[in-house]
């Protein structure tokens, strides 16, 4: 599934964002930026420990602020680590939104002209993937309106589940706007 957003397809992928062939993949991060389970996980063992070592340089950070590090051995040049999350390794609405905006302004200030996005908070941080859904699609549709640089960004979700809930939430809020 694919729209146009300005001057970016935006698209959602039923995948591993390990495999998006995207610049720039999100890692939704915990404040210290060690990468301990889900995506943090998938990436830290395909891109090599390089990425965890130069990421935990940088923190810790603000939750809801983004920081980048080189891929490692990542088809990807970039992982943008967005903090959704404190030590107690849970997200919430404000968190999630937050890490989003600021994921996007990173992507673009890189710059890149593609970024993959995972669902923010719904593995390890406990985040319903509704609002998750929600929350990210109009955080991302609201960004790419003045994005510079961003020609593409998918959303790569692994669980089908999440795909299908991500999927249906992008027709809505497109229903919604004609």
């Amino acid at each position: 599934m694919e729209f146009n957003i300005g001057n970016t397809k935006l698209s959602i992928i039923h995948g591993d964002i390990i495999d998006s062939g995207a610049e720039a993949i999100a890692n939704p991060a915990n404040d210290k930026l060690w990468m301990g389970g889900g995506v943090a996980s998938s990436i830290k063992r395909a891109g090599g420990e390089e990425i965890e070592t130069e990421a935990m340089k940088k923190g810790p950070v603000p939750i809801g602020e983004a920081v980048v590090s080189r891929a490692g051995n990542l088809g990807a040049k970039f992982v943008i680590h967005s903090v959704i999350m404190g030590q107690d390794l849970h997200a919430n609405a404000e968190s999630v939104k937050q890490a989003t905006i600021n994921t996007l302004k990173v992507a673009d200030s890189i710059p890149v002209s593609s970024l993959a996005l995972p669902a923010f908070g719904t593995g390890v941080g406990h985040f319903s993937a509704e609002e998750c859904a929600e929350i990210m699609i109009d955080e991302v549709v609201s960004a790419l309106l003045s994005s510079k640089n961003l020609k593409q960004v998918k959303f790569v979700l692994k669980d089908k589940g999440e795909f299908e809930i991500f999927k249906s939430s992008l027709e809505a809020k497109f229903r919604r706007r004609k």
